[in-house]
C-alpha cells in the first residue's frame, strides 16, 4: 500500500486555483471586448451629386437670441443688453408681438455656458419650446 508521507503543511493537499482563475479572467475580458454596444447616431442628410443644391432657409418670422463671449452676455437681434433683466424684458416683448416665431439661439463656442443657462432657464420660465441653437465657431 501506498502511504502518504505526514507533511504538516495543510495547504499541501488543496488544490491550486491560480490556473482557473487567470482563465475566467481572459474569458470574461473576452466577453466584454466582443460584447455589442449600441452606436448612438443622428441621421445627417448630405447631398450626393455635385451639382445639388442647398434647402434655402425658411422664411418664417425668427427672434435671434446671441450669447457672446464677454459682458455684456445677452443680445436680441444684435442689439446688447447689460443686464439680464433689460433682455428678458424686450425678448419677452418681441415674443409677444409674434408668438409664432422661432427663436434661434447663437452662441459662441467660447461663450462662458451660465449665460446660455441663464437664456434656457428664461426660455423654460416662459414655456417656450419652438427654438434652435446654432454654435458659432
Amino acid at each position: 500500500m501506498i502511504a502518504l508521507p505526514h507533511n504538516e503543511d495543510p495547504q499541501a493537499l488543496g488544490l491550486d486555483l491560480t490556473p482557473l482563475i487567470d482563465i475566467i479572467f481572459i474569458v470574461l475580458v473576452f466577453l466584454l471586448l466582443t460584447a455589442n454596444t449600441q452606436l448612438l447616431s443622428l441621421p445627417i442628410e448630405v447631398p450626393t451629386a455635385t451639382d445639388a443644391k442647398l434647402s434655402e432657409l425658411s422664411q418664417e418670422k425668427h427672434i435671434t437670441v446671441n450669447v457672446l463671449v464677454t459682458a455684456p452676455y445677452w443680445a436680441l437681434d444684435g442689439k446688447t443688453f447689460s443686464q439680464f433683466s433689460d433682455f428678458e424684458a424686450a425678448f419677452i416683448a418681441a415674443f409677444n408681438a409674434n408668438p409664432s416665431a422661432k427663436v434661434v439661439i447663437a452662441a459662441d463656442k467660447s461663450a462662458p455656458v451660465q449665460p446660455l443657462m441663464t437664456l434656457l432657464a428664461a426660455l423654460q420660465r416662459q414655456q417656450i419650446t419652438n427654438t434652435q441653437i446654432i454654435m458659432e465657431p
